[in-house]
C-alpha cells in the first residue's frame, strides 16, 4: 500500500488540532492510503505541543516537530516537506479551512496519471474583511504582472503532490522562501479543484495585516525584479524631466527677461527627487536585504525536540 504524509504547520492551534486529526481521520477513512501525520510546532506559545504530544501517544501513526522559537510558515512547511517520506504527501492548514473531504477527489485526480499535483482554490472570500480580500486580490494581480510564475488566485498551499514533485522543491535551497511561488515554479502538471471559503473552526489567525503586506512583499521581491526595472525607469523619467525643465525656464528667461523665482519649483524638485531616491534606494535595500540574509547560510528553523519513526 501507498503511503500518504499529511504536513501540517501549527501555532497557536490547540483548540482546533483534536477536531482537526479527527476530522480528516473521518473524510479520508476510504483512501487506500496508509496515512501519517507529521505535524509542525512552529513556536506556539499555548498548549499546542502538549496536544500534539497527546495526540501522538493515541495515533500511532501521527509525529510532530518542535521548533525552538516561531520561524514561520515557511520553515514549517519546509521542515515537513524534509521530513516527509510518502508517496505523496500533501500540505494542510490546521486550521480546518482546508477541506479535508477534498483529499478523496485530490487523489482520484492523480490517480488518473495526467497530473504530478492536483491544488485547491478558493473561489470565494465570504466572510472575509473586505479589505483583506480586496488586498489578497491585488496582490495575485501584481505578482501575475511582474512574475514570469503564474500563481493564480486563491492558491492555497493545500495539495496533493507526487514524491518527485516534493524532491524537486527540497532542492530550491534559498533561505528567502515564497512557498506559493516555489511550488509553482517547479512545474509539473497541476489541476486546482475549487470551493467556497471555509472560516476558521476555533482560534484566531496569526497573519494580521501587516503580517500579510510583508508575505506580499516578499513574495514579489523573491520572484520578479520587475521593482528594480521600475526604480531604475522612475531615475530615467526624473533625469528627462530635470533637463526639460531647465531648458524651459532658459527659454523663458532668454525670450520674456523673466526671471525665475524659483522658490515653490524648487521645494517642489527637491521633494520629488528626494522622494525618488528614497523609494528607489528601499526597493535596491530589500533585495539587498535579501542576498545579505542568503550569504548567512542560516538554517531556516531549528528544532528543539520531535517525535519521528
Amino acid at each position: 500500500m501507498k503511503t500518504l504524509t499529511i504536513i501540517i504547520p501549527c501555532f497557536n492551534e490547540a483548540d482546533v488540532l483534536t477536531d482537526l486529526i479527527t476530522t480528516v481521520n473521518l473524510e479520508t477513512r476510504q483512501l487506500p492510503l496508509a496515512k501519517k501525520y507529521l505535524l509542525i510546532n512552529d513556536g506556539s506559545n499555548d498548549e499546542t505541543l502538549t496536544v500534539m504530544k497527546q495526540l501522538s501517544a493515541t495515533y500511532d501513526n501521527l509525529f510532530y516537530l518542535s521548533f525552538s522559537r516561531n520561524f514561520g510558515k515557511e520553515a514549517a512547511i519546509l521542515a515537513g516537506l524534509e521530513a516527509a517520506d510518502g508517496d505523496f504527501v500533501t500540505i494542510m492548514d490546521a486550521d480546518l479551512q482546508d477541506p479535508p473531504t477534498l483529499l478523496g477527489q485530490m487523489y482520484e485526480e492523480m490517480l488518473t496519471g495526467h497530473y504530478d499535483v492536483v491544488g485547491c482554490r478558493r473561489i470565494s472570500r465570504k466572510g472575509e474583511p473586505v479589505i483583506r480580500s480586496f488586498l489578497s486580490r491585488s496582490f495575485y494581480w501584481v505578482i501575475n504582472h511582474l512574475s514570469h510564475t503564474e500563481m493564480p488566485s486563491g492558491v492555497r498551499d493545500f495539495r496533493l503532490m507526487t514524491r518527485q514533485v516534493v524532491n524537486e522543491i527540497l532542492r530550491l535551497t534559498e533561505v528567502n522562501r515564497f512557498s506559493k511561488g516555489l511550488l509553482a515554479w517547479v512545474g509539473f502538471k497541476t489541476k486546482y479543484l475549487t470551493y467556497e471559503n471555509i472560516e476558521r473552526k476555533a482560534g484566531k489567525t496569526s497573519w494580521g495585516f501587516w503580517q500579510l503586506i510583508s508575505y506580499s512583499i516578499d513574495g514579489i521581491v523573491n520572484f520578479s525584479d520587475a521593482p528594480l526595472n521600475f526604480a531604475t525607469f522612475m531615475g530615467f523619467i526624473s533625469f528627462i524631466l530635470s533637463i526639460l525643465l531647465a531648458a524651459f525656464y532658459t527659454v523663458k528667461t532668454l525670450i520674456f527677461g523673466d526671471p525665475v523665482q524659483g522658490f515653490p519649483t524648487l521645494i517642489i524638485l527637491i521633494l520629488l527627487i528626494g522622494g525618488l531616491q528614497l523609494f528607489s534606494l528601499g526597493i535596491i535595500g530589500k533585495y539587498i536585504g535579501k542576498i545579505f540574509l542568503e550569504t548567512k547560510h542560516r538554517p531556516v528553523y531549528i528544532i528543539k525536540e520531535s517525535k519521528l519513526e
